[in-house]
């Protein structure tokens, strides 16, 4: 049986070591960092190698491993079933401590109904624009047609004018509409209270902006934050290392 590492790994410069293999909760992002970006959220593709890793991954690490999305619970579940022990879903809004519990949600404002109308115009008159609703908010994504990203921020900018109970947030090739009063980073402290994550060191990986709250809760709990350009490249990269970690039980050199 292959030993956990005693001592830190070192981190690219500003980063802090990673925390020692045997006392990391683990904590990811899914699109873009577990999985490679589709051209649609429903389009991912789950890669074939991913189940094993994440289940191998919790047995490592006694099932502080969870994955932190802006998908709602629901699709994350669809996805990923249990092989995570916990799912953190709509950018902190709602969170799965463990597998087959409740899902417990933060109280949190529904978006007034003519801002969707008007995203729903947007989409409709803009072909290549995908509008997602979620439970209190929505997203218009425009990865088929990069060059509206601009006029679709200040349409919405427009509509959240003077609106301080939701912000608008940039995404890859998205504009998410959302209510602020939970984050990713609110989140990862959540679960950081819980077992079996409480206890040990935080380890957030993600690739975007939203990912930007976890990554800093993670080094303010002790832990670090890697994003994923920097560090892995793409997803297939951070599929690669953790699946290294499992093999020799301890985080391999960055």
């Amino acid at each position: 049986m292959t030993a956990f590492v005693s001592q830190p790994v070192p981190n690219p410069p500003g980063s802090g070591p990673l925390p020692p293999f045997g006392r990391t909760a683990l904590l990811l992002d899914m699109d873009g960092t577990l999985l490679d970006i589709a051209p649609t959220p429903d389009q991912v593709v789950i890669p074939e190698e991913l189940p094993t890793i994440l289940q191998r991954l919790r047995v490592a690490l006694d099932d502080a491993l969870a994955v932190v999305s802006g998908r709602p619970i629901e699709q994350l579940e669809a996805l990923l079933g249990d092989e995570p022990f916990a799912l953190a879903g709509e950018h902190g809004g709602a969170i799965r401590y463990r597998p087959a519990a409740a899902v417990e949600r933060v109280p949190l404002a529904s978006p007034d109904p003519a801002w969707q109308q008007e995203a729903a115009r947007l989409a409709e008159a803009h072909p290549g624009v995908l509008l997602e609703i979620k439970q209190h908010g929505f997203v218009l994504h425009y990865r088929a047609v990069p060059e509206l990203g601009p006029a679709l921020h200040d349409a919405l900018a427009e509509l959240l004018r003077d609106t301080p109970a939701f912000i608008l947030l940039p995404a890859r090739k998205a504009w998410e509409v959302r209510p602020a009063g939970a984050d990713k980073g609110t989140a990862v402290a959540a679960l950081m209270r819980a077992a079996p994550f409480a206890g040990r060191l935080p380890l957030f990986i993600g690739d975007d902006v939203t990912d930007e709250d976890a990554i800093v809760a993670a080094r303010q709990l002790g832990g670090t934050g890697l994003r994923v350009p920097e560090v892995f490249g793409n997803p297939t990269g951070v599929r690669a290392w953790l699946k290294r970690a499992t093999e020799i039980g301890a985080w391999p050199a960055l």
